[in-house]
């Protein structure tokens, strides 16, 4: 992993996957800190381990996406104004320091993925049932909760069902997760499709203001890293689930892992037409959503 930028009047608190945390070098650490910087990094994973080599350009073009999305959407999050270090600017959110929800809130609108997996095995998808005869990609008949738990760096995020939610925050505060994710999703799908994007999946992140304990949308969202996208005329018109599901994510790792790794020890080299590929299905993404 990358070493974080030496940014004067911040110290550098945490490293996720592909993010960097900072708080004022007057704090004496994440828990004391009432303002967080957040610099994404070109940095990309996979099946939970970061990949080598980066994304040129990845962490301006999340960052620029989130921001948009946070603009779109009528629900309060954790971005304050203030001044951004020139060394991160383009790639960096100031936000106010919540306390996080342990819970990834993951919605799936369209059966893929590991819930196709499931699926084909059980009938099911994260234990819910779902009705017999679905194909990879197809619309679900409605989205679906499904949290997971956030494991720590260098361990695997765990899918959970939702009455394990409720025991690790409470019923209150996991039915306010589960109604704010849904409403979210539906609102997001609809001006992703408005721009002929299909928002098959995704996971948002929630923390309480400390202060208030106000439930607030934080971390990245509806990002190219955090959600798979389609593209509505392909997913129309394709005769294959791989015509269908022409996406705008990271999929193209993902797939090339799959194929070239067998998940034990160390994973190779991403190979530059792979580092190219992605990197501009990303800015396509930008071009077709902020457009």
């Amino acid at each position: 992993m990358s070493t974080p930028e030496n940014l004067p009047g911040w110290t550098h608190a945490y490293s996720g996957k592909v993010r960097d945390l900072f708080v004022p070098a007057t704090a004496a650490g994440l828990g004391d800190a009432e303002t967080v910087l957040m610099v994404a990094s070109d940095r990309v994973s996979a099946f939970d381990h970061v990949l080598e080599p980066g994304i040129p350009g990845k962490g301006e073009l999340l960052t620029s996406l989130s921001l948009w999305w946070f603009g779109q959407l009528e629900v309060p999050n954790h971005l304050v104004a203030g001044e951004i270090p020139a060394a991160v600017a383009g790639r960096s959110m100031l936000t106010r320091r919540l306390d996080m929800h342990p819970i990834e809130c993951v919605v799936r609108g369209y059966l893929t993925g590991s819930g196709w997996k499931e699926y084909v095995a059980e009938g099911t998808v994260c234990g819910i049932p779902l009705p017999a005869g679905l194909q990879d990609g197809d619309r679900l008949p409605e989205p679906l909760f499904t949290p997971a738990w956030k494991a720590p760096l260098g361990e695997h995020d765990e899918n959970i069902s939702f009455e394990r939610a409720v025991e690790l925050v409470g019923r209150e505060t996991a039915e306010a997760l589960r109604d704010a994710s849904l409403a979210i999703f539906a609102r997001a799908s609809e001006l992703a499709e408005a721009r002929g994007v299909i928002l098959a999946d995704t996971k948002f992140e929630f923390g309480a203001d400390p202060v208030t304990g106000e439930l607030t949308l934080a971390d990245e969202v509806l990002t190219s890293d955090s959600s798979r996208y389609w593209d509505a005329a392909a997913y129309a018109s394709g005769a294959t689930p791989q015509e269908r599901m022409a996406s705008f994510d990271k999929q193209i790792v993902r797939d090339w892992l799959a194929a070239n790794w067998d998940q034990q020890g160390t994973p190779p080299e991403l190979p530059a037409e792979i580092v190219e590929r992605t990197a501009d299905r990303y800015r396509v993404l930008i071009r077709r959503l902020l457009d």
